[in-house]
């Protein structure tokens, strides 16, 4: 493990899917303040959530994430909605979930609605918290990138 700060140089596309805006700043700002090799993309709701997974529409130039974080209560299509679309999708099915969990108990709530998810993260109720949520991402995140690289090691080259 290194504790230099030094990360992947691949640049990861991570998709937020949150409808509280307040929470979506302080998501992207903790991003930026962690200075992680990202970019954020945000939307609000689970049709816009499809459309960007997919590719369609405004979203047609967009990249495929890396990486979702999903509120699971949204309005319209919920985030079971979008993991069952997503886990019928072969183009989408391998791309990471992380659900956004409200508590202690949150997971097993979500669970029980049937939603299974990469991960589960709780989400931070203050905003100095953040740092430690994204933290907690990038973790998760390195985690998959080792599982994925055959010795855990980042390949040389850009």
């Amino acid at each position: 493990m290194t504790g230099s700060g030094e990360h992947t140089d691949k640049p990861i596309d991570i998709l937020l899917v949150e409808p509280n805006p307040g929470d979506t700043r302080l998501f992207t700002e903790s991003f930026d303040e962690a200075k992680l090799t990202n970019t954020i993309h945000t939307v609000c709701d689970g049709e816009t959530a499809l459309e960007f997974l997919h590719r369609r529409g405004e979203y047609a130039g967009e990249p495929r994430p890396d990486l979702v974080l999903l509120e699971p209560q949204l309005p319209g299509k919920d985030g079971s909605d979008i993991l069952s679309e997503m886990d019928d999708e072969p183009v989408l099915s391998d791309v990471p979930v992380v659900v956004l969990t409200s508590s202690d108990t949150g997971e097993e709530i979500v669970k029980s609605r049937g939603l299974e998810a990469d991960h589960y993260v709780q989400k931070p109720v203050e905003p100095e918290n953040f740092l430690e949520f994204v933290q907690e991402i990038e973790d998760f995140w390195l985690s998959i990138v080792q599982q994925s690289s055959p010795d855990g090691r980042d390949e040389p080259g850009q």
